[in-house]
C-alpha cells in the first residue's frame, strides 16, 4: 500500500461521522441521522474526532451526501505520525479544496464544481494507482496525484480523524482559510471501520433543516459580534458608514457599544403587531415604527448622529462616531451583550438575516468576533420550519 493511499484513507475518515448518535459521556456511535457541521465551540477545534489502528483498514473506497450554502470552511482532518503527516478537505469559494502535508511536501489543491447551492450532493472518494479521485454526483470531479522520494510505505501506527477543524496547528497549511463551516451530512459509508468519536463534554447535536434558504438563522438565543475596527470604515464624510439588514425577524436586531455609549435596535416590549426601534444613549430611549416584514433597516452613522431609514434618530456633538468606529466599538447582531440590566431585558432577535452589508460588502458571521454555536452563518430554515430527524 503506498502513499497516495494513506492519503486516501485520511480523506475518507470523513465518513465516520455520518449517520451518529450520542452514547455515554462525550462519545458518538455510528447510526441513522443527519450531522450539523456548524455549532462547535472554537474555530479550529474539530466538532469531533476519533482514532483507529492503520492495520484495521481494509477499504479504501466511501461515499456521502453532502448540503451546504457556506463557501468556505473546514470539513475533514486526518493524519498519521502524531501530525507529521497531514491531510485537511475544505471548502473554498464553494469549490472542494485539498491540502496535504508530508516529508518535504506541501499541496494545496482546489477543483471541482461548486458545492454551495443548498442542494444534497452525492460524494465519492476512492484511490485509483498514484491518484485520489473526488467524484460529485457520480461525475469525476478533482483527481489528485502525489510522489515523494522521502515518502515511506510503512502504515503501522494510529490515524487520527477530526471532523469540521484540525489537530495541527493551523500554520502549516499552504493557503489559510476560514476554518468554520455551515453544513450538514447524511448517509454514507466509511471503509470498514466502526469505532466512536470524541466529542466535548458540552457539545449538543443541533437539527439540521429539511429546506434551506440563504441568510443568517438567529434562533431567539444568543448574537454575533464584531469589533467595528475590522470591518469596512469611513469613504467619504458625507455618505457616512452605512450598515444594512435584509430579512423578516422579531426581537433586537442590532446594536453598538463604546465607553459610556449604548445604541439598540430592537422590539419594543409588549407590541407583538408592529416591529420597532429601540435607540438609546445609556438610559435615554424613544422609538419608531418600523417596515411590515420583510423588512429593510439601514443604519447611517454620521460624524455626529445616527440615521435610521433616513429618519434622524440621535444626535450629539460631544461624540465623533467615525473615531470611534475605526478605533473600535462593538457592533452586536441579534441582541445586547453582557449582563447588563439593559441586556438581560432585551429579546434577541428570532428570523432570518438573508443579508448583512457594511459599506456595502457582504458580512460573514463566520468571521465574527464572537457567534453564538446556536446561530447558523450562511442558512435559514424555509417557513415550514422543519428538521431532519
Amino acid at each position: 500500500m503506498n502513499y497516495l493511499k494513506e492519503v486516501v484513507i485520511l480523506l475518507l475518515g470523513l465518513y465516520l461521522i455520518l449517520l451518529c448518535r450520542r452514547v455515554s459521556g462525550d462519545q458518538i456511535q455510528i447510526s441513522k441521522r443527519v450531522i450539523n457541521l456548524a455549532h462547535r465551540q472554537s474555530k479550529w477545534t474539530p466538532l469531533m474526532q476519533m482514532s483507529a489502528n492503520l492495520s484495521d483498514i481494509t477499504s479504501i473506497r466511501s461515499f456521502f451526501e453532502f448540503r451546504t450554502l457556506d463557501p468556505e470552511g473546514a470539513v475533514f482532518y486526518g493524519d498519521t505520525k502524531e501530525g507529521r503527516d497531514w491531510f485537511v478537505l475544505s471548502l473554498r469559494d464553494g469549490i472542494p479544496e485539498m491540502q496535504i502535508g508530508k516529508a518535504d511536501i506541501l499541496v494545496s489543491v482546489k477543483g471541482g464544481r461548486k458545492l454551495n447551492d443548498g442542494a444534497w450532493h452525492l460524494l465519492e472518494l476512492r484511490n485509483e494507482g498514484k491518484f485520489v479521485v473526488l467524484e460529485v454526483n457520480n461525475k469525476v470531479e478533482l483527481v489528485v496525484g502525489l510522489h515523494s522520494k522521502l515518502t515511506e510505505d510503512d502504515l503501522t501506527g494510529t490515524i487520527r480523524l477530526a471532523l469540521g477543524g484540525m489537530l495541527v496547528d493551523k500554520r502549516k497549511l499552504f493557503h489559510p482559510f476560514e476554518p468554520k463551516i455551515d453544513a450538514c451530512i447524511r448517509g454514507g459509508h466509511w471503509l470498514n471501520l466502526s469505532a466512536t468519536w470524541d466529542t466535548d463534554s458540552t457539545w449538543e447535536p443541533l437539527p439540521c433543516f429539511s429546506e434551506i434558504k440563504k441568510g443568517s438563522y438567529f434562533p431567539g438565543t444568543g448574537v454575533a459580534m464584531f469589533n467595528t475596527s475590522d470591518l469596512p470604515g469611513l469613504k467619504t464624510e458625507e455618505a457616512g458608514i452605512t450598515v444594512e439588514v435584509f430579512g423578516s425577524w422579531t426581537g433586537t436586531t442590532l446594536s453598538l457599544q463604546s465607553t459610556g455609549f449604548e445604541y439598540v435596535l430592537g422590539e419594543l416590549e409588549g407590541n407583538k403587531d408592529v416591529k420597532k426601534e429601540q435607540l438609546g444613549l445609556k438610559e435615554e430611549s424613544e422609538s419608531v415604527a418600523l417596515p411590515h416584514e420583510p423588512a429593510t433597516l439601514t443604519l447611517t452613522i454620521l460624524k455626529h448622529s445616527l440615521v435610521v431609514n433616513s429618519i434622524s434618530e440621535l444626535e450629539t456633538e460631544s461624540l465623533d462616531f467615525f473615531t470611534m468606529w475605526k478605533k473600535g466599538m462593538l457592533l452586536t447582531f441579534g441582541g445586547v451583550p453582557g449582563d447588563s440590566e439593559k441586556a438581560k431585558s432585551t429579546q434577541y432577535l428570532r428570523g432570518c438575516l438573508e443579508k448583512i452589508l457594511v459599506q456595502g460588502q457582504v458580512i460573514d458571521l463566520d468571521r465574527a468576533l464572537y457567534k453564538h454555536t446556536a446561530v447558523s452563518s450562511h442558512s435559514c430554515p424555509t417557513e415550514a420550519m422543519n428538521e431532519l430527524t
